[in-house]
């Protein structure tokens, strides 16, 4: 659906309320939001008083608050509500700001099921609100040249698609993220696997099967950290995607292989990389040094000089934002439907089934 255009500062920018100010809205978020014009980023939430300095630090005109009670008190001051707080904390607050009238981002996953997702979704439209999620990935280098290599046909049908995110962390941070209580929502299942199955069904389309493997491999931690889902797409593609945090060699990014040729793409897309330094978007954004790019070819591996250098496209981050910008303020589409999430979680909890229980879910 598009945004219906909420009232503001005539000629002013939409005011935008963050809540939560961890990794997603420090890294992310917020230097997003400020760098997309049309968009001013008015007040943060976090309870925690470091992170309250560190928003006032970067972003001196912005105002803390230490609740999301205090940010509600004031809904009449925003136009915008970002919530990128605790995976568990998403549907209640995004149905709060949605009955106070306000358009929202949820960072990624929206919900814990597919359910709750599509009840947001309605209560959005119900309300003539957008509610759009922060897919970010879709913006990846690697991913926005993957498309523009199937839009051209460069590989033919494509018959498997194999993804990795990937890390070697061989001892647990602790925290929410890697917390056992299925309340938190966490697990590499729902929170890097939110990328890799959009991903996935965005590039090959509706899925048929689904098939997980997911383990506790770390001692110590409670919530999984090392899955593997294949998915059979109704087009006939096969999606082989793994997210693991205990991979001590780290595998391509993408592995693609179609009836013409196939894509190799190692590392990831350089934006994450560059927001936690502290670079902002402008000139030059998201491009990466050509020794990085994929290779497309056949035959042959990469690594002994099979195929060529396929140009990345650049990474745009800033993509994300400048969409929901001009749907509140044109109409324009929502970037990230919910009911687009709410497929994704489809697949997510039919992979915790068939890991939990071994067996092939049909969707």
């Amino acid at each position: 659906m598009t945004g219906t255009p909420p009232a503001h500062a005539p000629g002013g920018p939409l005011r935008v309320g963050l809540v939560g100010y961890g990794l997603a809205g420090s890294v992310f978020h917020a230097p997003l939001v400020a760098a997309t014009e049309g968009l001013s980023l008015d007040t943060v939430v976090t309870s925690n008083p470091e992170r309250q300095r560190q928003a006032r630090a970067e972003f001196p005109d912005v105002r803390t608050v230490a609740s999301p009670d205090e940010l509600f008190d004031r809904v009449a001051e925003l136009d915008l509500v970002v919530i990128a707080s605790p995976n568990k904390t998403h549907v209640p607050l995004a149905k709060r700001a949605l009955e106070a009238g306000l358009p929202v981002v949820v960072d990624k996953p929206v919900a814990g099921t597919a359910a709750e997702a599509r009840e947001l979704a309605a209560l959005a439209e119900e309300r003539g609100l957008l509610l759009s999620v922060f897919q970010n990935r879709r913006w990846d280098n690697d991913f926005l040249t993957l498309r523009e290599l199937i839009a051209e046909d460069a590989l033919g049908d494509v018959w498997r698609f194999e993804s990795r995110f990937e890390r070697w962390r061989p001892k647990p941070k602790g925290g929410w993220r890697e917390s056992g209580d299925p309340a938190e929502i966490g697990g590499l299942l729902y929170d890097l696997g939110s990328h890799v199955v959009d991903q996935a069904l965005v590039l090959f389309g509706p899925v048929t099967q689904v098939y997980a493997e997911s383990v506790v491999r770390r001692a110590g931690a409670e919530a999984d950290d090392d899955t593997f889902i294949a998915l059979t797409h109704a087009s006939g593609v096969r999606s082989h995607l793994y997210v693991s945090s205990t991979a001590a060699q780290l595998g391509p990014r993408f592995r693609v292989l179609g009836s013409k040729a196939g894509y190799v793409k190692h590392g990831l897309d350089p934006q994450e990389a560059a927001l936690r330094e502290g670079a902002r978007p402008g000139p030059g954004w998201g491009e990466e040094d050509e020794a990085l790019w994929g290779r497309l070819g056949s035959g042959e591996s990469p690594v002994t000089g099979g195929g060529d250098p396929a140009p990345a496209v650049p990474g745009d981050y800033p993509a994300y934002y400048a969409a929901v910008a001009k749907a509140l303020l044109e109409g324009g589409p929502n970037p990230v439907d919910a009911r687009e999430a709410a497929d994704a979680l489809d697949v997510l909890e039919a992979a915790r089934r068939s890991a939990r229980d071994g067996v092939v879910v049909a969707l």
